[in-house]
């Protein structure tokens, strides 16, 4: 049973308003999806993932993603504008075509996940694992082959769908870190 990290980078990012798109948004001189994807990309050196996916969409990241080329699949999403789900099915799609049983999902504007929530998420056991921070359940997500056919293909609703639907299937995994997203320039504002 092998299992991907699916980094969603897709989005149009339209609650932010700075000078460019919040993904290449920089704190620590690094862009936000370089931090995100560092972390899963720790998490898979130590053994916990086999494979790191990240879905690109709104924006063009094949420059800053450029140095990871080769730690990497990047998965084109032109569908990007009809919300995260459509994101999410293209993960999951990849991963299945790569022959992957499970998927772990976290999203590229969370700069502060760390190693640690994606490892834990990826050693449980079950159909579905959620990280949560103090009781609070956020990325990332781990999905069984079991459930994808049960999650949404279109909309803003990806696999929170199926926590809300499936809780009986759904285990918490208690993480550390900050799961904030980016998503506003007083967000980053807060971070830098």
């Amino acid at each position: 049973m092998t299992t991907a990290a699916i980094l969603l980078a897709a989005g149009q990012g339209s609650r932010y308003d700075g000078p460019t798109h919040k993904l290449l948004a920089e704190i620590d001189g690094r862009p936000l999806v370089v931090h995100a994807l560092q972390s899963v990309l720790e998490a898979a050196t130590a053994g916990a993932l086999d494979e790191v996916i990240v879905v690109t969409g709104a924006v063009d990241l094949h420059d800053v993603l450029s140095p990871f080329m080769g730690q990497v699949a990047l998965v084109h999403n032109p569908l990007f504008a009809r919300g995260q789900a459509t994101s999410l099915d293209r993960g999951v799609r990849a991963g299945r075509d790569r022959g992957h049983n499970r998927v772990v999902v976290g999203l590229g504007d969370q700069p502060f996940v760390p190693p640690s929530a994606w490892s834990a998420v990826a050693g449980s056991l079950g159909p579905i694992a959620v990280a949560t921070y103090n009781g609070r359940q956020r990325n990332p997500v781990l999905l069984e082959r079991s459930v994808w056919p049960l999650l949404p293909i279109d909309g803003d609703e990806a696999a929170r769908v199926l926590l809300r639907v499936r809780p009986e299937c759904v285990r918490p995994v208690a993480c550390e870190g900050f799961p904030d997203d980016i998503d506003t320039v007083e967000d980053l504002r807060r971070w830098s």
